[in-house]
């Protein structure tokens, strides 16, 4: 049995661990859902201790941004696939043929699985200097603060700073089926009268993009 996988710079002592972590829940009872709820927060934990670190001028809220950034799904697959963590993944018959070892949803789970047999196996500094090799270069290289703004958080602290009311966002319309739904959301400014629809296959979606549209509307009013 392995004890150790490529692109981690780490060694396992109880090799057995490294095996539950890779494990998808299809491909036996054994398998790494345990692990992934540890290593998630001991991920988290590392990370907002990178931060407090490497960042000492960052406020409270962007810190909070900055580690949404980097803890999301897309960013923990982005490092698995690098990793060719998919190649390793145990999985059962009919997602190893549907091609579950290229999902993200199933990489990223499996990297959070390997932190926590990694916490597991080697304690919390060993997880840390795991997390610091892989993370670091991504902390260095995060948007700027407002960059990691939603469109939303930016739309409303434009207008706070003018001593502006807050948008109201309506759901206008939903079309599609259950299951493949478009949401149609109208975000309008109370003072001016402004009101701009966009869509997105959630409302949260939806209200983001419509909140994008306003601000570049209002950025371009500004400029004229």
């Amino acid at each position: 049995m392995k004890d150790t996988v490529a692109g981690i710079d780490y060694r396992f002592t109880d090799p057995q661990l490294l095996h539950e972590a890779l494990t998808h829940k299809s491909a036996g009872a054994n398998h790494n859902e345990r692990l992934e709820f540890l290593g998630d927060s001991v991920l988290s934990l590392v990370i907002s201790h990178r931060l407090y670190e490497l960042r000492p001028d960052a406020r409270e809220g962007d810190l909070s941004r900055m580690r949404a950034r980097l803890v999301r799904g897309v960013t923990l697959a982005d490092l698995a696939l690098g990793m060719g963590l998919g190649k390793h993944i145990q999985l059962g018959e009919g997602e190893l043929k549907s091609g579950g070892f290229r999902r993200a949803s199933i990489l990223a789970d499996t990297f959070e699985a390997l932190l926590g047999a990694i916490f597991l196996d080697g304690g919390f500094d060993a997880c840390r200097r795991v997390v610091a090799e892989l993370f670091d270069p991504l902390i260095k290289n995060l948007p700027s603060d407002d960059e990691l703004k939603d469109a939303k958080t930016r739309l409303q602290e434009w207008l706070q700073a003018r001593a502006r009311p807050l948008p109201v966002y309506t759901l206008h319309r939903e079309e599609g089926v259950d299951h493949a739904k478009t949401f149609y959301v109208q975000c309008q400014l109370p003072d001016d009268g402004l009101m701009i629809e966009a869509s997105g296959n959630s409302r949260r979606k939806a209200e983001q993009a419509a909140a994008e549209r306003v601000l570049i509307e209002l950025t371009d009013i500004q400029d004229r």
